[in-house]
């Protein structure tokens, strides 16, 4: 039995407060509607834009990827022995099976087929024939084998890290409201604060620098996902939270609530209508086309897109919501399987907007599929990029649990590449024109250079 959580936009609609920049795990040729799943929220005969994206090849011929942001397969797993026999299986301890497990799903699926160059097979040997103390022991035996692969996003989840995540997805955890990235120089921060927030009634702002959570200290090694799992908590429970801002460190005591948070939102000024889009899900794309149309009968002649602090989330939804401005037959986005199959997917017919000029808002932690949408309109010729260089995460994880409630993995089994067959991974895209990000989340044109 499988379930799929699509953990990205799950997050944003209930409980997140750290968007990390992962893309969710999703067939990446549309599924037929018998092979789509409930809560996918996806149907590949939907024209929500009037622009349907065409793949290259069938499901059958796909990888199961696809996690901006994250998609958990939890399904019921098998251990087959990985032993010769199913008596020197059986002779296993707990940890050593563990350790088999773990080195098994990372190595069905690991992009990297040489594993950064190293003898996987011996590797497994020595993981499994050791003989552990504790199962903490053998936790950090996996997590040590993952770290040598050279891939900062494929690694070993804790029991508790993994629960985290599994109990964000399934709104079992609530927040107080933040959005967190990182600053320029690493540290994370506040980016964001939903409206009528817990957060926001506490006092939280945009630059604030994370200094404590729930008694934890954060520091420049600190991630969004690490401050994230501190300040999230069960419904009502009351969390600590120590900011830097201008040099003072200010205290809060905020009360967790459920979060529902608004992805899309938009405003006009002369003649100039904002979308901001905070994540990409399954209805991203539906979302933002009724938002678009609104901006146009309000009489919008130029639409800029604010996807500054935007870490992705769902692959299909930026694939989706760029088809809307696109010609037919355009390439969005070139998936690349562990096999080395390429998907291309292209726009099967027009969108419902090509000429209205757009422009494009970004920043560094702009990432996975907000940049295949920022990709696919400027490498096609209809909108200007203006901020700073984005993220550059061009990869696609999934997430599986380990069985006897071990946590789980976190492993990279794609890449992807832009419509001109760009690899962003660890570069990012380039802006067109260079400007000011830091301006507030609510006032893009403060950051508009001019004549654009």
């Amino acid at each position: 039995m499988k379930f799929l959580l699509t953990t990205s936009y799950l997050l944003y609609a209930s409980t997140s407060d750290a968007f990390v920049p992962l893309i969710p795990v999703k067939s990446l040729a549309n599924p037929t509607r018998s092979e789509a799943h409930p809560l996918d929220n996806h149907d590949d005969d939907r024209n929500i834009s009037g622009n349907t994206i065409k793949s290259s090849f069938p499901v059958s011929q796909t990888i199961q990827s696809a996690l901006a942001a994250m998609v958990i397969t939890m399904s019921t797993l098998v251990v087959t022995p990985l032993p010769a026999t199913a008596s020197s299986y059986d002779s296993l301890s707990p940890e050593q099976k563990f350790a088999a497990e773990a080195w098994r799903e990372v190595d069905s699926t690991f992009l990297d087929r040489t594993f950064n160059g190293q003898d996987w097979f011996k590797m497994r040997q020595e993981l499994v024939k050791k003989k552990y103390k504790s199962m903490d022991e053998a936790q950090d035996a996996v997590s040590n084998l993952m770290s040598t692969l050279g891939d900062k996003y494929t690694r070993y989840l804790t029991p508790a890290k993994y629960q985290s995540i599994f109990d964000t997805a399934t709104g079992s955890l609530a927040g107080v409201g933040v959005e967190i990235a990182t600053n320029k120089e690493g540290i994370p921060m506040v980016s964001d604060v939903e409206p009528n927030s817990p957060a926001l009634k506490a006092g939280l702002l945009p630059m604030d620098l994370f200094v404590e959570g729930d008694g934890f200290k954060f520091d420049k090694s600190s991630t969004p996902d690490d401050v994230a799992m501190k300040i999230r908590g069960p419904e009502g429970s009351k969390v600590g939270i120590t900011v830097l801002r201008n040099g003072e460190t200010k205290d809060f005591i905020v009360t967790r609530q459920p979060i529902k948070v608004t992805s899309v939102r938009s405003y006009m000024k002369n003649s100039v209508g904002v979308i901001r889009i905070k994540s990409f899900s399954g209805t991203t794309a539906a979302t933002v086309k009724e938002t678009y149309q609104d901006l146009i009968k309000k009489g919008a002649k130029k639409v800029v897109f604010d996807l500054r602090s935007n870490p992705g989330g769902l692959l299909p939804g930026g694939v989706e919501t760029a088809g809307l401005f696109l010609e037919a037959n355009k390439p969005v986005v070139f998936v690349v399987s562990n096999k080395g199959v390429i998907d291309s997917q292209e726009t099967f017919q027009a969108g419902i907007d090509t000429e209205t000029p757009l422009v494009i808002l970004v920043d560094h932690n702009t990432a996975s599929a907000a940049e295949v949408f920022t990709a696919a309109l400027k490498e096609n010729d209809r909108a200007t990029v203006v901020g700073e260089q984005t993220f550059g995460k061009g990869i696609i994880q999934t997430i599986r649990p380990l069985s006897e409630n071990n946590g789980g993995v976190a492993v990279t089994l794609a890449r992807y590449e832009t419509p001109k067959h760009n690899d962003i991974n660890k570069a990012g895209i380039p802006v067109d024109k260079e400007t000011d990000v830091e301006c507030p989340k609510d006032n893009a044109f403060a950051c508009l250079p001019p004549n654009v």
